[in-house]
């Protein structure tokens, strides 16, 4: 812990003499993938990915491209079909909807994404980004990575595809594809990379600047990186000519925005471990009609923008679950793992705890309803809750996860008639219990400590009886980013049955800190 320690006090110094007053790159220390960005006069909005949580597709604000702040979601649900609602086996971990394109024309925010869980391609609509409800359209087939688009005739395009990439017109009604418009854009979006591909062109996202389209793609070519890849055309319907526009640190997939004072920004993200896909903001000048990204090729660490402050409480915040009269349930930052099954959860916004009780009978973790979770950040975080385990039932169990396939929780078995305090995790292949204390009474302390630092990826869980004395449990936990889930760990609440449903868990607090508490 001491050597942690020291090196987040020298980045701290480091900050405070280099880039107080200036935003550095991660812009988001977090998992926010496949970030579509648009301006509304002074004003930022950002859309991201989620995938199989729920609700879906956040929606963020800022006034200054750096401090961002969750405002809504494009829908509470994705689908009632067993694979969103974790029924019969079936699941959509690494599914759900991925990639969306906002979009904002004449009063109107448009939104488009897609899901390969139920086969559908996704258009919402809404006048009030921040206070209405998202209106639903859909269609099938689903299509994969789309850029939604409306050019200055009022004609709406989706491009989509991946290495041969297509075009169609929308319906004015956002219906479906009109008939006869589907047609092949690009057949090679990655011939710009002269190497080998591993991922063909994908993630498009399509801009209008100065009467000319601009494409931007991500490919990634054999035993290189992540790449940028801009397309430039006259018209719509092309010809399209290409180039390789940024190469670094494998920064990729993204798009332009500009600021009110004419700066031209790109936003992309990258892999960064077991804490997600994590997003950059990379300076542009226009040269010869071409968006040139970086600083001589090279993604620049700090930026001329204000200090990044906001990752608490605007991404990620602490709760202690009190509600005054008009208070959401749940905040924004709050997303439940799949769809929740609403009967069995509930939110005592004067005594201030969040109760879980066990719907029905599961067998493992990550296929029981009701986890309810936030992100981790980097470089490091700390999680915390306290429970009450007093009405829990034979082989319940209940505590703090940090979540993704490979993942590790510290909380509470009930086994004949005895209560455990327990670490389980996948430390191999299958998932195992490290260690087990009596527990002889009914509220305990949990915490969990991720270690992001330099990819170090490692997690450790501690408990404490009195919520002053903590002590560690099951040792530690190599985190790893996986395709099934492709997503970044979060911290999850959770409380599940192993033989008979109607245990109840009350969950005192969440307390998220971006240190390492002992």
């Amino acid at each position: 812990m001491k050597s942690i320690r020291l090196v987040l006090i020298h980045l701290f110094i480091t900050s405070l003499v280099g880039a107080q007053d200036r935003a550095i790159n991660p812009l988001i220390h977090a998992d926010v993938p496949d970030v579509s960005m648009i301006r509304v006069g002074e004003t930022y909005y950002m859309s991201s990915t989620t995938m199989h949580m729920s609700p879906g597709v956040p929606i963020m604000k800022s006034t200054d491209l750096v401090n961002w702040e969750l405002v809504s979601y494009a829908y509470d649900t994705l689908a009632d079909i067993d694979a969103t609602n974790l029924e019969n086996g079936e699941n959509m971990y690494g599914r759900g909807s991925w990639a969306s394109c906002l979009r904002y024309v004449d009063g109107t925010y448009y939104l488009s994404t897609f899901s390969a869980t139920d086969g559908k391609t996704l258009i919402f609509t809404t006048s009030d980004i921040e206070n209405e409800p998202w209106e639903r359209h859909s269609f099938e087939p689903s299509l994969h990575d789309n850029s939604f688009f409306i050019d200055d005739d009022g004609k709406m395009y989706l491009i989509w595809g991946g290495g041969e990439l297509k075009i169609a017109e929308i319906k004015p009604d956002l219906s479906g594809v009109v008939p006869g418009t589907e047609r092949v854009l690009i057949e090679n979006a990655h011939a710009p990379i002269k190497d080998p591909i591993m991922l063909p062109a994908e993630g498009s996202q399509l801009f209008k600047v100065d009467g000319k389209y601009y494409l931007f793609n991500i490919a990634w070519p054999k035993g290189g990186m992540r790449t940028v890849i801009i397309h430039r055309a006259d018209k719509i319907t092309g010809p399209w000519e290409g180039r390789v526009a940024l190469q670094d640190k494998g920064v990729a997939q993204g798009g332009l925005i500009d600021t009110p004072d004419g700066r031209w920004f790109s936003f992309l993200f990258r892999d960064n471990g077991a804490v997600g896909r994590i997003p950059y903001l990379v300076p542009v000048e226009w040269k010869e009609g071409w968006p040139v990204l970086g600083e001589n090729g090279k993604v620049p660490m700090e930026l001329d923008l204000p200090a990044n402050k906001s990752l608490i409480p605007g991404i990620v915040a602490s709760d202690d679950f009190k509600r005054k009269k008009g208070d959401a349930d749940l905040p924004l930052v709050w997303q439940w793992n799949h769809n929740p099954d609403n009967d069995n959860w509930k939110i005592n916004g004067k005594k201030g705890y969040l109760s879980l009780t066990t719907g029905r009978v599961d067998q493992d973790i990550l296929n029981s309803r009701n986890i309810l979770t936030q992100r981790t950040i980097g470089p490091v975080c700390t999680g915390s809750t306290a429970i009450d385990v007093s009405k829990m039932k034979e082989r319940d169990r209940s505590g703090l996860i940090l979540l993704q396939k490979k993942y590790g929780w510290v909380g509470v078995k009930y086994e004949k008639g005895q209560k455990y305090l327990v670490m389980e995790g996948v430390f191999g292949e299958l998932p195992e219990e490290k260690e087990r204390v009596k527990l002889d009474q009914d509220q305990v302390y949990l915490k969990a400590i991720a270690n992001f630092l330099d990819r170090k990826d490692e997690a450790q869980f501690f408990y404490s009886l009195d919520g002053k004395n903590w002590k560690p449990i099951g040792g530690t936990l190599k985190m790893a980013y996986t395709l099934p889930h492709f997503m970044g760990y979060r911290f999850g609440l959770f409380n599940y049955a192993t033989k008979e449903k109607g245990g109840v868990v009350n969950f005192d607090y969440f307390q998220i800190s971006d240190q390492i508490d002992e």
